[in-house]
């Protein structure tokens, strides 16, 4: 696709495919080598896992996508009309960006046009959703990123010349800890100037009751996202899970507003993996930890930000008080 002037409307930049798999590699057999076990939840996004996702986002359990796109609807004009001229709209973990249209078509109304610069570990994702948004819009331009967020980042301190609107969504933040919350937001702080803005997601805290059915609904899309891992170990190291024999597990942790996904072992076993020419010996109830996802108080939000160099222009939650939306500037 091009526009009047005959420029590509769409390219696609992909880090090193190579490099992925042997970080894949590498963090399998240090993570199933470790005591107690982890996979990292990063690895969960695969084609199909990325799919799931999109599945697990329409769940009635899962109000945190409703939420957010509840306050995008009510917002996005009043936040595409704080610019003078059309911005870069950036977007972290972008995936079928379904709830970015809303962004998008504010910041097209508002300004005529707009470039998208959508990041995500799936090509295909990225390629499917971009293809539609083009289809969609004659005045949107898309730069997409497949790669991990280290190496989304440096593409962010290449968009120079326009404001940038760095969106982080669904409150991925949470699947790190506090610790590394503030570093990643720090190092966004990092790629950004005075002009630009972050909007970042947030989920709050809350009763464990309405928590925990978000992350283990009735349905078990959620148990067959977490499963994946275990398959698509099967399919790119030669894994031997028989994934019947694990089970999705949700806890949350009050104190910590954290709640922690693990997959557990129904029985006692040895799982081989020959592309490591490993064996994994597991106990019956042994856990794999393989994601956290942080809740916040509006006052951790803040003190958040401000650690990280920004300061919060603004906080919206929805109807339920259960989600928050907040616009961050350079301090």
């Amino acid at each position: 696709m091009q526009d009047e002037s005959g420029a590509p409307r769409f390219s696609m930049f992909e880090s090193n495919v190579e490099r992925h798999l042997a970080s894949f590699a590498e963090e399998v057999e240090a993570g199933l080598s470790g005591k107690p076990k982890s996979l990292p939840c990063r690895f969960l996004y695969d084609a199909t896992g990325s799919l799931l996702f999109e599945e697990i986002c329409d769940l009635p359990e899962y109000y945190l996508t409703r939420a957010e796109r509840q306050i995008l609807e009510r917002r996005a004009e009043s936040i595409a009309a704080r610019f003078d001229e059309p911005p870069v709209l950036v977007e972290l973990g972008s995936g079928s960006s379904a709830k970015t249209r809303v962004l998008i078509d504010a910041f097209v109304r508002a300004h005529g046009e707009l470039r998208y610069v959508p990041i995500d570990i799936s090509p295909s994702i990225l390629e499917t959703s971009a293809r539609e948004l083009l289809d969609h819009y004659d005045d949107l331009e898309v730069r997409a990123v497949a790669s991990e967020y280290e190496e989304g980042l440096r593409h962010l301190r290449r968009e120079n010349g326009r404001a940038k609107v760095i969106a982080w969504l669904g409150s991925t933040i949470g699947n790190l800890d506090r610790e590394e919350a503030r570093a990643f937001v720090g190092e966004v702080r990092e790629a950004m100037h005075r002009d630009d803005r972050m909007l970042l997601g947030v989920d709050l805290r809350k009763a464990c009751g309405e928590l925990v059915p978000a992350y283990d609904d009735a349905q078990g899309v959620t148990a067959r996202f977490s499963l994946n891992l275990l398959e698509r170990i099967n399919r790119e190291l030669g894994g031997r899970f028989d994934v019947s024999q694990f089970r999705h597990q949700a806890d949350y942790h009050e104190r910590e507003g954290r709640v922690a996904i693990h997959l557990v072992s129904e029985v006692r076993q040895r799982v081989e993996i020959d592309a490591l020419g490993l064996a994994v010996d597991f106990d019956a109830g042994e856990g794999i930890h393989i994601e956290d996802s942080y809740k916040y108080s509006v006052g951790e939000i803040r003190g958040l930000a401000e650690e990280a160099g920004l300061a919060v222009e603004a906080t919206w939650l929805d109807d339920d008080g259960r989600f928050s939306l907040n616009l961050l500037a350079p301090a």
